[in-house]
């Protein structure tokens, strides 16, 4: 990067100030991942946009690593962010601050400039490609109450509604039963357990269940689609959030399902398929096999969109048409999938008398 290029990046770009965060441990903003060294104190020039930063504690002793914790963050053009290091908690805090104090913050940026990582510019487009539809809108309404994603369940006891137990509710074998602490859950958008609506006849449930465009008229009503398929999918693959891939699944699965709805639909659909394609290539294809069944349910589920789309009365020049056959052309180029075979579960059963 030439002299000019950096000192335009670093007077409009954005700063993330961590004090305190001691060495050894593992720090990453998007796609980039460090190991902070004894004089790190955050990073520098980051482009204006949405963020995840996360970080991993790592003992001095065993090398051994605390489970991930993450954040998204809508970085503003030179906005200066700063938080602090718990050494107890092991977390990064927000800090309260003056307004006097970050303009002494500002006024030596340039001091701090060598304890400053550059942001990884060599992988924002890849970043832009796993984020452009993840809005502050959508972060506001999907982060946990205490802002923190954990790649781990925070489990509380619940409380003992007779008050005979101390610290809270036990079985019947005398353990604490527990829950998980509604703080640090990602607030996902509520998927119906069933794709049809209440008291329905069981001809309009048949219909329902292989359509998924009521639900996701639904769906689309309460929230960003693809925002929240994008949170999903960053929350699992850099945030190692297991919901966030179930969730992910499960979005998937509707966006797939939809038949009768999809002509409606067919800008989002053109943005789904570009989306898909960048995340599919940042995960190994065996994953989506299920180890039960055999069977691949992202193959199923776009073997059924492909065909809904191939089906649509589209009134357009049938660019959604053309985008969905080049992207299941590449798919069975680089994984060999095959989307012309229905899964072996979908053959009819032959009874014999």
């Amino acid at each position: 990067m030439d002299q000019e290029k950096a000192k335009v990046l670093f007077r409009e770009g954005g700063f993330l100030i961590i004090e305190g965060m001691p060495e050894g441990n593992e720090f990453a903003m998007d796609w980039k991942i460090w190991t902070t060294g004894p004089r790190f104190q955050g990073i520098k020039m980051i482009p204006p946009g949405v963020h995840f930063i996360s970080y991993s504690a790592v003992s001095v002793s065993d090398g051994g690593k605390s489970p991930k914790t993450g954040f998204f963050h809508d970085f503003q053009k030179s906005e200066i962010l700063v938080k602090k290091w718990n050494s107890e908690t092991e977390e990064i805090e927000s800090k309260n601050i003056m307004s006097e104090e970050l303009q002494n913050i500002k006024l030596n940026l340039q001091n701090l400039d060598q304890n400053l990582g550059a942001y990884p510019y060599d992988t924002y487009r890849k970043w832009v490609s796993m984020s452009s539809a993840i809005t502050p809108g959508v972060i506001g309404k999907l982060a946990p109450i205490n802002m923190n994603i954990t790649s781990v369940q925070n489990l509380i006891s619940i409380a003992d509604p007779s008050g005979n137990q101390k610290f809270g509710k036990v079985d019947d074998k005398g353990l604490p039963v527990m829950e998980k602490n509604p703080d640090h859950l990602i607030r996902f958008t509520k998927i119906p357990e069933h794709w049809y609506p209440e008291g329905c006849n069981s001809q309009e449930r048949s219909q329902h269940s292989m359509d998924s465009s009521l639900v996701l008229n639904a769906l689309i009503a309460e929230c960003d689609i693809l925002g929240e398929l994008q949170y999903a999918f960053v929350c699992f693959i850099l945030g190692q959030v297991l919901d966030g891939f179930d969730h992910w699944r499960h979005l998937v699965k509707i966006l797939c399902n939809c038949e009768k709805e999809l002509g409606k639909h067919r800008e989002m659909y053109v943005k789904l398929i570009a989306i898909l394609y960048h995340q599919l290539g940042e995960i190994s294809p065996d994953f989506f096999v299920d180890i039960v069944s055999s069977n691949n349910f992202l193959v199923t589920h776009l073997t059924t969109l492909f065909e809904n789309i191939r089906n649509c009365e589209c009134n357009d020049d049938n660019e959604l048409k053309k985008i969905a056959v080049k992207f299941r052309k590449h798919l069975t180029k680089k994984y060999q999938w095959k989307f012309n075979e229905e899964p072996a579960d979908w053959a009819p059963v032959v009874v014999e008398l």
